[in-house]
Protein backbone atom coordinates (compact mmCIF):
# COMPACT_ATOMS: atom_id res chain seq x y z
CA UNK A 1 0.00 0.00 0.00
CA UNK A 2 1.46 3.31 -1.08
CA UNK A 3 1.49 6.45 1.03
CA UNK A 4 -1.32 7.98 -1.05
CA UNK A 5 -3.42 4.81 -0.68
CA UNK A 6 -2.94 4.82 3.09
CA UNK A 7 -3.78 8.52 3.24
CA UNK A 8 -7.00 8.08 1.29
CA UNK A 9 -8.03 5.12 3.46
CA UNK A 10 -7.40 7.04 6.67
CA UNK A 11 -9.37 9.99 5.29
CA UNK A 12 -12.35 7.71 4.59
CA UNK A 13 -12.19 6.28 8.11
CA UNK A 14 -11.83 9.78 9.55
CA UNK A 15 -14.96 10.91 7.74
CA UNK A 16 -16.93 7.82 8.71
CA UNK A 17 -16.06 7.77 12.40
CA UNK A 18 -15.91 11.56 12.77
CA UNK A 19 -19.28 12.34 11.24
CA UNK A 20 -20.76 9.19 12.80
CA UNK A 21 -19.76 10.26 16.30
CA UNK A 22 -20.83 13.86 15.68
CA UNK A 23 -24.29 12.96 14.43
CA UNK A 24 -24.57 10.25 17.07
CA UNK A 25 -23.87 12.84 19.76
CA UNK A 26 -26.44 15.23 18.28
CA UNK A 27 -29.06 12.49 18.22
CA UNK A 28 -28.39 11.57 21.86
CA UNK A 29 -28.80 15.25 22.75
CA UNK A 30 -32.19 15.06 21.05
CA UNK A 31 -32.90 11.89 23.06
CA UNK A 32 -32.87 9.72 19.97
CA UNK A 33 -30.88 6.48 19.49
CA UNK A 34 -27.26 7.20 18.67
CA UNK A 35 -27.26 4.51 16.02
CA UNK A 36 -29.63 6.62 13.90
CA UNK A 37 -27.06 9.41 13.69
CA UNK A 38 -24.30 6.95 12.82
CA UNK A 39 -26.33 5.48 9.97
CA UNK A 40 -27.26 8.96 8.77
CA UNK A 41 -23.53 9.74 8.56
CA UNK A 42 -23.13 6.90 6.07
CA UNK A 43 -26.09 8.12 4.02
CA UNK A 44 -24.61 11.63 3.88
CA UNK A 45 -21.17 10.31 2.94
CA UNK A 46 -22.59 8.02 0.29
CA UNK A 47 -23.68 8.60 -3.31
CA UNK A 48 -26.22 11.26 -2.31
CA UNK A 49 -23.48 13.81 -1.56
CA UNK A 50 -19.82 12.79 -1.52
CA UNK A 51 -19.81 11.13 -4.92
CA UNK A 52 -18.73 14.59 -6.13
CA UNK A 53 -15.86 15.03 -3.66
CA UNK A 54 -12.52 13.94 -5.07
CA UNK A 55 -9.47 12.53 -3.28
CA UNK A 56 -6.29 12.69 -5.36
CA UNK A 57 -8.36 13.01 -8.58
CA UNK A 58 -10.56 10.08 -7.51
CA UNK A 59 -14.13 10.35 -6.23
CA UNK A 60 -14.97 9.32 -2.68
CA UNK A 61 -17.03 6.37 -3.89
CA UNK A 62 -14.29 5.16 -6.23
CA UNK A 63 -11.69 5.50 -3.48
CA UNK A 64 -13.90 3.54 -1.10
CA UNK A 65 -14.30 0.84 -3.75
CA UNK A 66 -10.49 0.70 -4.13
CA UNK A 67 -10.21 -0.10 -0.41
CA UNK A 68 -13.26 -2.37 -0.37
CA UNK A 69 -11.41 -5.34 1.16
CA UNK A 70 -10.06 -3.38 4.12
CA UNK A 71 -13.33 -1.51 4.68
CA UNK A 72 -15.31 -4.75 4.54
CA UNK A 73 -12.99 -6.27 7.14
CA UNK A 74 -13.56 -3.30 9.48
CA UNK A 75 -17.29 -3.54 8.74
CA UNK A 76 -17.44 -7.21 9.73
CA UNK A 77 -15.16 -6.72 12.73
CA UNK A 78 -17.51 -4.00 14.00
CA UNK A 79 -20.46 -6.30 13.50
CA UNK A 80 -18.78 -9.20 15.33
CA UNK A 81 -17.73 -6.93 18.21
CA UNK A 82 -21.27 -5.57 18.49
CA UNK A 83 -22.71 -9.07 18.81
CA UNK A 84 -19.90 -10.19 21.14
CA UNK A 85 -20.55 -7.31 23.53
CA UNK A 86 -24.31 -7.86 23.29
CA UNK A 87 -23.86 -11.53 24.17
CA UNK A 88 -21.71 -10.53 27.12
CA UNK A 89 -24.74 -8.85 28.72
CA UNK A 90 -26.96 -11.91 28.79
CA UNK A 91 -26.05 -13.68 32.04
CA UNK A 92 -26.77 -10.63 34.19
CA UNK A 93 -30.38 -10.11 33.17
CA UNK A 94 -32.44 -12.97 34.56
CA UNK A 95 -33.73 -13.12 38.13
CA UNK A 96 -36.17 -15.58 39.69
CA UNK A 97 -38.88 -12.96 40.20
CA UNK A 98 -38.84 -12.08 36.49
CA UNK A 99 -38.73 -15.57 34.98
CA UNK A 100 -42.48 -16.07 34.71
CA UNK A 101 -43.11 -12.68 33.09
CA UNK A 102 -40.12 -13.00 30.75
CA UNK A 103 -41.27 -16.48 29.71
CA UNK A 104 -44.77 -15.28 28.82
CA UNK A 105 -43.47 -12.24 26.95
CA UNK A 106 -40.88 -14.27 25.06
CA UNK A 107 -43.03 -17.27 24.15
CA UNK A 108 -46.18 -15.39 23.16
CA UNK A 109 -44.77 -11.97 22.24
CA UNK A 110 -42.13 -13.53 19.99
CA UNK A 111 -43.71 -16.85 19.11
CA UNK A 112 -46.86 -15.39 17.54
CA UNK A 113 -45.06 -12.89 15.23
CA UNK A 114 -42.55 -15.54 14.20
CA UNK A 115 -45.31 -18.09 13.54
CA UNK A 116 -47.32 -15.53 11.55
CA UNK A 117 -44.22 -14.71 9.49
CA UNK A 118 -43.62 -18.39 8.76
CA UNK A 119 -47.30 -19.10 8.07
CA UNK A 120 -47.96 -16.15 5.77
CA UNK A 121 -44.47 -16.15 4.28
CA UNK A 122 -45.31 -18.31 1.24
CA UNK A 123 -47.91 -15.71 0.19
CA UNK A 124 -45.94 -12.61 1.25
CA UNK A 125 -42.59 -13.50 -0.29
CA UNK A 126 -42.32 -12.01 -3.78
CA UNK A 127 -39.46 -11.70 -6.31
CA UNK A 128 -39.05 -8.06 -5.23
CA UNK A 129 -37.77 -9.25 -1.83
CA UNK A 130 -35.32 -11.83 -3.15
CA UNK A 131 -31.63 -11.40 -3.75
CA UNK A 132 -29.50 -13.45 -6.18
CA UNK A 133 -29.02 -16.28 -3.65
CA UNK A 134 -32.39 -16.07 -1.93
CA UNK A 135 -34.42 -19.26 -1.89
CA UNK A 136 -38.08 -19.21 -0.92
CA UNK A 137 -37.43 -20.96 2.39
CA UNK A 138 -34.54 -18.67 3.36
CA UNK A 139 -36.66 -15.60 2.50
CA UNK A 140 -39.56 -16.86 4.60
CA UNK A 141 -37.23 -17.36 7.59
CA UNK A 142 -35.74 -13.87 7.17
CA UNK A 143 -39.22 -12.36 6.96
CA UNK A 144 -40.35 -14.18 10.12
CA UNK A 145 -37.24 -13.11 12.03
CA UNK A 146 -37.64 -9.50 10.87
CA UNK A 147 -41.21 -9.37 12.19
CA UNK A 148 -40.34 -10.90 15.58
CA UNK A 149 -36.90 -9.46 16.44
CA UNK A 150 -36.27 -7.04 19.34
CA UNK A 151 -33.10 -5.01 19.86
CA UNK A 152 -30.68 -5.67 22.72
CA UNK A 153 -27.95 -3.02 22.11
CA UNK A 154 -30.22 -0.12 21.11
CA UNK A 155 -32.75 -0.78 23.87
CA UNK A 156 -29.90 -1.06 26.39
CA UNK A 157 -28.56 2.27 25.17
CA UNK A 158 -31.96 3.95 25.44
CA UNK A 159 -32.39 2.62 28.99
CA UNK A 160 -28.91 3.85 29.94
CA UNK A 161 -29.56 7.32 28.55
CA UNK A 162 -32.86 7.52 30.46
CA UNK A 163 -31.20 6.26 33.68
CA UNK A 164 -33.57 3.29 34.00
CA UNK A 165 -31.14 0.49 33.16
CA UNK A 166 -31.38 -1.03 36.63
CA UNK A 167 -35.19 -0.94 36.79
CA UNK A 168 -37.41 -4.02 36.71
CA UNK A 169 -38.96 -2.78 33.48
CA UNK A 170 -35.52 -2.75 31.83
CA UNK A 171 -34.73 -6.24 33.16
CA UNK A 172 -37.97 -7.63 31.74
CA UNK A 173 -37.52 -6.08 28.29
CA UNK A 174 -33.85 -7.02 28.01
CA UNK A 175 -34.53 -10.53 29.27
CA UNK A 176 -37.16 -10.99 26.56
CA UNK A 177 -34.89 -9.47 23.91
CA UNK A 178 -32.02 -11.78 24.85
CA UNK A 179 -34.17 -14.91 24.65
CA UNK A 180 -35.59 -13.72 21.33
CA UNK A 181 -32.20 -12.99 19.85
CA UNK A 182 -30.74 -16.36 20.83
CA UNK A 183 -33.53 -18.26 19.09
CA UNK A 184 -33.84 -15.88 16.15
CA UNK A 185 -30.09 -15.92 15.52
CA UNK A 186 -30.32 -19.68 15.25
CA UNK A 187 -33.05 -19.21 12.64
CA UNK A 188 -30.91 -16.64 10.81
CA UNK A 189 -27.95 -19.05 10.80
CA UNK A 190 -30.17 -21.68 9.19
CA UNK A 191 -31.43 -19.20 6.59
CA UNK A 192 -27.91 -18.13 5.59
CA UNK A 193 -26.82 -21.77 5.33
CA UNK A 194 -29.66 -22.39 2.89
CA UNK A 195 -28.85 -19.38 0.71
CA UNK A 196 -28.01 -20.12 -2.85
CA UNK A 197 -29.58 -23.59 -2.87
CA UNK A 198 -32.12 -23.53 -5.67
CA UNK A 199 -32.83 -27.22 -5.10
CA UNK A 200 -32.17 -28.07 -1.46
CA UNK A 201 -30.09 -31.16 -0.90
CA UNK A 202 -31.62 -33.07 2.00
CA UNK A 203 -28.24 -34.16 3.28
CA UNK A 204 -26.80 -30.64 3.28
CA UNK A 205 -29.95 -29.20 4.82
CA UNK A 206 -29.88 -31.85 7.57
CA UNK A 207 -26.19 -31.12 8.22
CA UNK A 208 -26.75 -27.35 8.53
CA UNK A 209 -29.72 -27.84 10.82
CA UNK A 210 -27.80 -30.29 13.03
CA UNK A 211 -24.62 -28.18 13.04
CA UNK A 212 -26.48 -24.97 13.88
CA UNK A 213 -28.58 -26.62 16.59
CA UNK A 214 -25.55 -28.39 18.07
CA UNK A 215 -23.45 -25.22 18.06
CA UNK A 216 -26.34 -23.34 19.65
CA UNK A 217 -26.77 -25.97 22.40
CA UNK A 218 -23.06 -26.33 23.11
CA UNK A 219 -22.64 -22.55 23.04
CA UNK A 220 -25.13 -22.24 25.90
CA UNK A 221 -23.93 -25.20 27.98
CA UNK A 222 -20.59 -26.96 27.51
CA UNK A 223 -18.58 -24.22 25.78
CA UNK A 224 -19.04 -21.64 28.60
CA UNK A 225 -18.07 -24.28 31.16
CA UNK A 226 -14.97 -25.17 29.16
CA UNK A 227 -14.00 -21.51 28.87
CA UNK A 228 -14.49 -21.09 32.62
CA UNK A 229 -12.20 -24.05 33.34
CA UNK A 230 -9.56 -22.75 30.95
CA UNK A 231 -9.77 -19.33 32.61
CA UNK A 232 -8.88 -20.86 35.98
CA UNK A 233 -5.87 -22.86 34.78
CA UNK A 234 -2.68 -21.76 36.51
CA UNK A 235 -0.75 -22.10 33.27
CA UNK A 236 -3.14 -19.72 31.54
CA UNK A 237 -0.97 -16.63 31.85
CA UNK A 238 -2.69 -15.19 28.78
CA UNK A 239 -5.95 -14.65 30.67
CA UNK A 240 -4.24 -13.21 33.75
CA UNK A 241 -1.79 -10.82 32.12
CA UNK A 242 -3.59 -9.89 28.89
CA UNK A 243 -7.34 -10.17 29.62
CA UNK A 244 -8.33 -7.94 26.69
CA UNK A 245 -6.36 -10.04 24.25
CA UNK A 246 -7.69 -13.21 25.84
CA UNK A 247 -11.33 -12.11 25.56
CA UNK A 248 -10.76 -11.27 21.88
CA UNK A 249 -9.08 -14.66 21.43
CA UNK A 250 -12.25 -16.33 22.75
CA UNK A 251 -14.25 -14.36 20.19
CA UNK A 252 -11.97 -15.32 17.31
CA UNK A 253 -11.84 -18.98 18.42
CA UNK A 254 -15.63 -19.19 18.39
CA UNK A 255 -15.76 -17.57 14.95
CA UNK A 256 -13.09 -19.89 13.52
CA UNK A 257 -14.88 -22.96 14.87
CA UNK A 258 -18.20 -21.71 13.50
CA UNK A 259 -16.61 -21.03 10.12
CA UNK A 260 -15.23 -24.56 9.95
CA UNK A 261 -18.70 -25.92 10.77
CA UNK A 262 -20.35 -23.51 8.28
CA UNK A 263 -22.31 -21.80 11.07
CA UNK A 264 -22.98 -18.05 10.98
CA UNK A 265 -20.02 -16.09 12.42
CA UNK A 266 -22.39 -13.42 13.73
CA UNK A 267 -24.24 -16.08 15.70
CA UNK A 268 -20.90 -17.41 16.99
CA UNK A 269 -19.82 -13.94 18.14
CA UNK A 270 -22.98 -13.60 20.25
CA UNK A 271 -22.33 -16.97 21.91
CA UNK A 272 -18.69 -16.03 22.50
CA UNK A 273 -19.83 -13.03 24.51
CA UNK A 274 -22.16 -15.31 26.42
CA UNK A 275 -19.21 -17.58 27.29
CA UNK A 276 -17.09 -14.92 28.97
CA UNK A 277 -19.84 -14.02 31.46
CA UNK A 278 -20.76 -16.30 34.35
CA UNK A 279 -23.79 -16.30 36.62
CA UNK A 280 -22.12 -15.70 39.97
CA UNK A 281 -19.48 -13.20 38.95
CA UNK A 282 -18.33 -11.29 35.92
CA UNK A 283 -14.98 -12.40 34.63
CA UNK A 284 -12.89 -9.97 32.61
CA UNK A 285 -15.20 -7.07 33.50
CA UNK A 286 -12.47 -4.48 32.95
CA UNK A 287 -11.38 -6.19 29.73
CA UNK A 288 -14.91 -6.13 28.36
CA UNK A 289 -15.26 -2.50 29.36
CA UNK A 290 -12.04 -1.65 27.51
CA UNK A 291 -13.17 -3.59 24.43
CA UNK A 292 -16.53 -1.84 24.62
CA UNK A 293 -14.96 1.62 24.71
CA UNK A 294 -12.78 0.97 21.66
CA UNK A 295 -15.55 -0.83 19.79
CA UNK A 296 -18.22 1.80 20.44
CA UNK A 297 -15.68 4.54 19.84
CA UNK A 298 -14.52 3.33 16.43
CA UNK A 299 -15.46 -0.07 15.00
CA UNK A 300 -19.20 -0.07 15.68
CA UNK A 301 -19.79 3.54 14.51
CA UNK A 302 -17.88 2.70 11.32
CA UNK A 303 -20.01 -0.42 10.90
CA UNK A 304 -23.26 1.53 11.21
CA UNK A 305 -21.94 4.32 8.98
CA UNK A 306 -21.14 1.71 6.33
CA UNK A 307 -24.67 0.37 6.75
CA UNK A 308 -25.79 3.87 5.82
CA UNK A 309 -23.40 3.90 2.85
CA UNK A 310 -25.30 0.94 1.43
CA UNK A 311 -28.63 2.76 1.76
CA UNK A 312 -28.98 4.45 -1.59
CA UNK A 313 -32.44 5.98 -1.29
CA UNK A 314 -32.31 7.09 -4.91
CA UNK A 315 -32.19 3.47 -6.06
CA UNK A 316 -33.74 0.22 -4.92
CA UNK A 317 -36.20 1.86 -2.54
CA UNK A 318 -39.96 1.36 -2.39
CA UNK A 319 -42.16 3.55 -0.21
CA UNK A 320 -44.96 1.02 -0.62
CA UNK A 321 -42.78 -1.86 0.61
CA UNK A 322 -41.61 0.20 3.60
CA UNK A 323 -45.14 1.28 4.55
CA UNK A 324 -46.61 -2.22 4.27
CA UNK A 325 -43.81 -3.92 6.20
CA UNK A 326 -43.50 -1.20 8.86
CA UNK A 327 -47.21 -1.05 9.63
CA UNK A 328 -47.78 -4.80 9.35
CA UNK A 329 -44.80 -5.85 11.50
CA UNK A 330 -45.53 -3.20 14.15
CA UNK A 331 -49.20 -4.19 14.44
CA UNK A 332 -48.36 -7.90 14.75
CA UNK A 333 -45.58 -7.32 17.30
CA UNK A 334 -47.47 -4.82 19.45
CA UNK A 335 -50.65 -6.92 19.61
CA UNK A 336 -48.67 -10.10 20.37
CA UNK A 337 -46.69 -8.51 23.20
CA UNK A 338 -49.89 -6.94 24.59
CA UNK A 339 -51.52 -10.38 24.65
CA UNK A 340 -48.43 -11.86 26.30
CA UNK A 341 -48.44 -9.06 28.86
CA UNK A 342 -52.04 -9.79 29.81
CA UNK A 343 -51.17 -13.45 30.34
CA UNK A 344 -48.30 -12.28 32.59
CA UNK A 345 -50.67 -10.09 34.63
CA UNK A 346 -49.90 -6.63 33.26
CA UNK A 347 -52.63 -4.13 32.43
CA UNK A 348 -53.18 -0.66 30.98
CA UNK A 349 -50.10 1.52 30.56
CA UNK A 350 -47.84 -1.42 31.42
CA UNK A 351 -48.93 -3.16 28.22
CA UNK A 352 -48.33 -0.08 26.08
CA UNK A 353 -44.85 0.47 27.54
CA UNK A 354 -43.84 -3.17 27.06
CA UNK A 355 -45.31 -3.45 23.57
CA UNK A 356 -43.78 -0.26 22.14
CA UNK A 357 -40.39 -0.95 23.72
CA UNK A 358 -40.09 -4.55 22.53
CA UNK A 359 -41.20 -3.37 19.07
CA UNK A 360 -37.82 -1.63 18.62
CA UNK A 361 -35.78 -3.61 16.09
CA UNK A 362 -32.65 -1.51 16.54
CA UNK A 363 -29.24 -3.15 16.22
CA UNK A 364 -30.41 -6.75 15.64
CA UNK A 365 -32.81 -5.57 12.94
CA UNK A 366 -29.94 -3.83 11.17
CA UNK A 367 -27.62 -6.80 11.71
CA UNK A 368 -30.30 -9.11 10.33
CA UNK A 369 -30.60 -6.93 7.22
CA UNK A 370 -26.82 -6.71 6.83
CA UNK A 371 -26.22 -10.44 7.18
CA UNK A 372 -29.09 -11.35 4.85
CA UNK A 373 -27.96 -8.77 2.29
CA UNK A 374 -24.32 -9.88 2.43
CA UNK A 375 -25.51 -13.47 1.95
CA UNK A 376 -27.45 -12.19 -1.10
CA UNK A 377 -30.70 -13.56 0.31
CA UNK A 378 -32.63 -10.28 0.09
CA UNK A 379 -32.81 -7.51 -2.49
CA UNK A 380 -31.47 -3.99 -2.00
CA UNK A 381 -35.01 -2.61 -1.67
CA UNK A 382 -35.90 -5.10 1.09
CA UNK A 383 -32.55 -4.40 2.78
CA UNK A 384 -33.37 -0.67 2.83
CA UNK A 385 -36.85 -1.45 4.16
CA UNK A 386 -35.48 -3.57 7.03
CA UNK A 387 -32.89 -0.97 8.04
CA UNK A 388 -35.35 1.94 7.95
CA UNK A 389 -37.88 -0.12 9.92
CA UNK A 390 -35.21 -0.80 12.55
CA UNK A 391 -34.43 2.92 12.77
CA UNK A 392 -38.03 4.11 12.91
CA UNK A 393 -39.18 1.55 15.49
CA UNK A 394 -36.20 2.40 17.71
CA UNK A 395 -37.06 6.09 17.50
CA UNK A 396 -40.67 5.31 18.38
CA UNK A 397 -39.61 3.36 21.48
CA UNK A 398 -37.15 6.00 22.66
CA UNK A 399 -39.60 8.87 22.12
CA UNK A 400 -42.41 7.05 23.92
CA UNK A 401 -40.33 6.14 27.00
CA UNK A 402 -39.02 9.68 27.21
CA UNK A 403 -42.60 10.99 27.06
CA UNK A 404 -43.78 8.57 29.78
CA UNK A 405 -40.95 9.56 32.09
CA UNK A 406 -41.48 13.26 31.47
CA UNK A 407 -45.12 12.89 32.48
CA UNK A 408 -44.07 11.10 35.66
CA UNK A 409 -46.00 7.95 34.78
CA UNK A 410 -44.81 4.57 36.08
CA UNK A 411 -43.17 2.20 33.62
CA UNK A 412 -44.73 -0.72 35.48
CA UNK A 413 -47.66 0.12 37.73
CA UNK A 414 -47.67 -3.49 38.93
CA UNK A 415 -43.97 -3.33 39.73
CA UNK A 416 -42.12 -1.78 42.62
CA UNK A 417 -40.81 1.27 40.79
CA UNK A 418 -41.96 4.76 39.88
CA UNK A 419 -40.11 7.03 37.48
CA UNK A 420 -40.12 10.71 38.35
CA UNK A 421 -38.69 13.26 35.94
CA UNK A 422 -37.39 16.70 36.76
CA UNK A 423 -35.96 19.18 34.28
CA UNK A 424 -33.94 16.94 31.93
CA UNK A 425 -30.15 17.29 31.88
CA UNK A 426 -27.81 16.65 29.01
CA UNK A 427 -27.00 13.02 28.30
CA UNK A 428 -23.80 11.71 29.84
CA UNK A 429 -21.12 11.62 27.12
CA UNK A 430 -19.68 8.44 28.54
CA UNK A 431 -23.04 6.68 28.15
CA UNK A 432 -23.12 7.72 24.52
CA UNK A 433 -19.98 5.74 23.68
CA UNK A 434 -19.58 2.93 26.21
CA UNK A 435 -21.42 -0.37 26.38
CA UNK A 436 -24.33 -0.27 28.83
CA UNK A 437 -24.15 -3.28 31.13
CA UNK A 438 -27.17 -3.97 33.34
CA UNK A 439 -25.39 -5.19 36.43
CA UNK A 440 -25.53 -4.39 40.08
CA UNK A 441 -22.10 -2.83 39.78
CA UNK A 442 -23.48 -0.14 37.46
CA UNK A 443 -24.63 2.07 40.30
CA UNK A 444 -23.70 5.47 38.97
CA UNK A 445 -25.73 8.27 40.49
CA UNK A 446 -27.91 10.11 37.97
CA UNK A 447 -26.98 13.64 37.13
CA UNK A 448 -29.08 16.43 38.62
CA UNK A 449 -32.30 16.78 36.71
CA UNK A 450 -32.16 13.30 35.19
CA UNK A 451 -34.49 10.35 35.72
CA UNK A 452 -34.60 9.08 39.28
CA UNK A 453 -36.08 5.74 40.34
CA UNK A 454 -38.01 5.71 43.62
CA UNK A 455 -38.57 2.25 45.20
Amino acid sequence: MSNSDLTSLLLILLLLVGLGQLLGYLFTRMRQPKVVGEILAGIILGPLLLGKIRISSTSFVDTAAHHATILNFIYWLGLLLLMFLSGAETRTLFTREDRKDVTWLALVGTGIPFAIGLGLGPWLVTPALAGPAGTKLSLIIILAVAVAVTSVPVISKIFADLKILNSRFARLVLGVAVLEDIVLWAALAIATSLAGKAALNKGEMAYHLIATTAFFGLGLTLFPRAVKRINKLKVNVFAKHAPVGYALAVLFAYCVLAGLLQVSLVFAAFLAGFAVIHKKRRLFAEALEAIGKVSFGFFIPVYFAMVGLKLDLSKGFSWRMLAVFLVGSCVVKILSVSLAGRFAGFRGLDLINLALTTNARGGPGIVLASVAYEARIISSSFYTTLVLTAILTSQMAGAWLDYVLRRGWPLLAAGDELAVVDDRAAVDDQNATSLPTPTASDSRQPAPGSVTLIP
